[in-house]
């Protein structure tokens, strides 16, 4: 399977965006697709993630701000309320469980949030 992430940008604090993440191909080991980041200097981790059933996983640090979902076939983070610190590169994952990251990695793009 091949993801393609797209949508990343430089916004203000405060602003809102999309991250948009494509899946093409097959794999018989997907059913979930993430999100993940990493900022500078830190490790990736995870953002939130969907399951094939819509079972949902959104990092405590995200909860309320960013929403994850599936539209059209691909799988959209709408980020809110954007701050600094959400400054990061944003990598979308599949893989066969919403609780950890799979083995499929896409490209990242990266997003830039100015105070």
């Amino acid at each position: 399977v091949q993801l393609q992430a797209s949508g990343g940008g430089s916004v203000q604090a405060g602003d809102s965006l999309t991250l948009t993440c494509t899946a093409s191909g097959s794999a018989s080991d997907i059913r979930a697709i993430g999100w993940y980041r990493q900022r500078p200097g830190r490790q990736r981790g995870l953002v939130a993630s969907i399951s094939s059933g819509d079972s949902r996983n959104v990092a405590h640090h995200v909860k309320g701000r960013f929403m994850i979902s599936r539209y059209n076939g691909k799988v959209l983070l709408q980020m809110n309320k954007l701050k600094p610190e959400d400054t990061a590169v944003y990598f979308c994952n599949a893989g066969d469980s919403i609780w950890y990251g799979g083995k499929h990695w896409g490209q990242g793009t990266q997003v830039t949030v100015s105070s």
